[in-house]
């Protein structure tokens, strides 16, 4: 059925410390522009916070974190938190969260490998205009639900689009199997360029009908960093996040000039982790 409309999966990975009212934006943005596509239905949003093994300057620990979001999402219909990364010892690449929620969306009666249930819808167009591919075409009446397995897309702002050209921060295969197999939606706001930074990366230039961007016309300029800069300095947050967040965090007085201490002078774990496998 062509007009079936292929299903995703909003997975925004990052610290949400704290989660804002702009992290919850994202996912209404992305999901209006699915929709507005006319080809794709969004099933569900996810929230997942990193672990405390990250490493990153000020980042609180993943129990307060993960109550926050969880609190920030009580009220959404399609938008929920797992802790499924943040209760890991050790810190996890991006890609590995992916893989995890894919793996969970399939039936369970999938046995097929990941490569075989990544649903690329675009292969398949192709290969009937390509006769002389030698391929049973049996192969393709066994999985007549193959659309209906969810695309897991990586949900970020153009910050974390541009990261992926920090030296160490991420690995390239990772990234080239994140926009191959998966997918991502990147927010951006109005005027700011991520299409050039696409333009100027080989590997994501390849994959470019894999990365959907989306501009954001009405700005929300409100960060994490921002917010934990306001409360130093005893400075209301009131409207820049939920206010069960904001309730939280006074009860629990969370962010203070100590917590912004916390993992001072520590290399970040990706950092850590590639430098290493780059000596070996």
């Amino acid at each position: 059925d062509p007009d079936r409309k292929t299903e995703v999966v909003l997975l925004a990975c990052g610290s949400f410390n704290p989660i804002t009212n702009m992290h919850l934006r994202l996912f209404e943005l992305a999901k209006d522009y699915f929709h507005e596509t006319g080809k794709y239905k969004v099933i569900k949003g996810i929230i997942s916070p990193v672990g405390d093994a990250y490493k990153k300057k000020g980042l609180i620990s993943a129990n307060h974190r993960v109550t926050m979001a969880k609190l920030a999402t009580k009220n959404s219909d399609w938008v929920e938190v797992d802790d499924w990364e943040s209760s890991q010892s050790e810190w996890l690449e991006t890609l590995k969260v992916l893989r995890y929620h894919h793996q969970k969306l399939l039936p369970p009666d999938a046995t097929n490998s990941l490569e075989d249930a990544v649903p690329l819808t675009k292969l398949g167009r192709k290969r009937k205009q390509e006769p002389n591919r030698h391929e049973p075409v049996k192969k393709k009446n066994q999985s007549p639900d193959m659309k209906s397995v969810p695309q897991v897309k990586l949900l970020c702002g153009s910050d974390m689009l541009e990261s992926f050209g920090i030296p160490n921060l991420w690995k390239l295969e990772d990234i080239t199997e994140i926009v191959e197999k998966h997918g991502l939606v990147c927010i951006s706001r109005a005027g700011n360029d991520p299409q050039k930074f696409i333009y100027e990366s080989d590997i994501l230039w390849r994959h470019k009908n894999n990365i959907h961007l989306v501009e954001e016309w009405i700005t929300n300029d409100i960060s994490s960093t921002k917010i934990r800069r306001a409360l130093r300095r005893g400075q209301s947050i009131r409207y820049l996040v939920p206010d069960v967040v904001r309730a939280y965090i006074e009860k629990n007085n969370l962010y203070s000039p100590e917590s912004e201490d916390r993992n001072a002078g520590v290399v970040l774990a990706p950092l850590q982790k590639h430098a290493s496998d780059s000596k070996n």
